[in-house]
């Protein structure tokens, strides 16, 4: 079986990078209305490297992979993804730049009338113009990645949720993105379909050079996976280093409150 899960070097070249800036956001803030969420932020994630952000809910971590999804749009500032404009850009550059990106979901937003594999062909098929017959075989791959082989010609309604994420997971790598963005993707599961979740997850860390930009409040899941973690508090990234310095010595007093709430 091919596990080939990491960017194809056709369609993004700078996939199999090992250093160099992959992501930046450069003095950007979102308001909604009254309330600023992110506030002139500024901070770039290398090629390859797996971030977490960490910090209170709203404090302006999900809206990050929002504005690198393009759901939302800064108010301020400019975000760059490898070396092209995401934001302010023409909405062509904007597109091709989207490609690059992967997210997986809070909730896990399958199309509910179509199969497991359907699912996870019809955006490689209908974005990125692959023949049917190789999306499905990259499907098949990516469902035994994930454990799902058997799932193949069911509906997400048959599935229970820690299978529908996980799927959700296949769905975004078959897209070959740099980046996979992850939002809270445990949040919505029952207490004992997280481990799998999880499970799945820190094996595409360690076996692939995709680059990760995660929400999450599993800290020992972050503390396994993670290069750097960024704590934000009030739209502001108020520390950041490795896990091991994050999570057993933090400087700032606002995280060793979260961490002590949390942990």
């Amino acid at each position: 079986m091919s596990t080939d899960i990491q960017p194809s070097p056709d369609t993004n070249p700078a996939g199999k990078r090992s250093d160099g800036e992959l992501i930046r956001l450069e003095q950007v803030t979102k308001r909604f209305g009254d309330n600023t969420v992110l506030d002139h932020l500024d901070f770039s994630v290398q090629a390859g490297k797996h971030v977490t952000l960490i910090g209170p809910s709203g404090s302006g971590k999900t809206t990050i992979l929002r504005l690198l999804m393009t759901l939302t749009k800064p108010d301020e500032g400019t975000i760059t993804v490898d070396g092209q404009r995401l934001f302010p850009a023409p909405e062509k550059q904007v597109r091709e730049v989207r490609k690059k990106i992967g997210m997986v979901f809070q909730q896990f937003n399958l199309f509910p009338n179509m199969t497991v594999l359907r699912n996870i062909t019809e955006a490689p098929v209908t974005v990125l113009g692959m023949s049917k017959d190789a999306a499905e075989e990259r499907a098949r791959d990516l469902l035994e990645l994930v454990g799902l082989t058997e799932h193949l010609d069911k509906r997400p309604g048959q599935l229970s949720g820690g299978q529908q994420q996980r799927v959700a997971i296949a769905r975004a790598l078959a897209m070959r993105p740099q980046v996979l963005l992850l939002d809270e993707v445990t949040s919505a599961l029952d207490p004992e379909l997280v481990a799998g979740v999880l499970d799945v997850l820190r094996d595409i860390a360690r076996s692939t050079d995709i680059t990760m930009l995660c929400v999450t409040h599993e800290m020992n899941f972050a503390r396994d996976i993670s290069d750097q973690v960024l704590m934000f508090d009030s739209g502001r990234i108020i520390e950041s280093g490795a896990p091991e310095k994050m999570f057993s010595d933090p400087e700032h007093d606002r995280t060793r409150e979260f961490l002590g709430a949390v942990l």
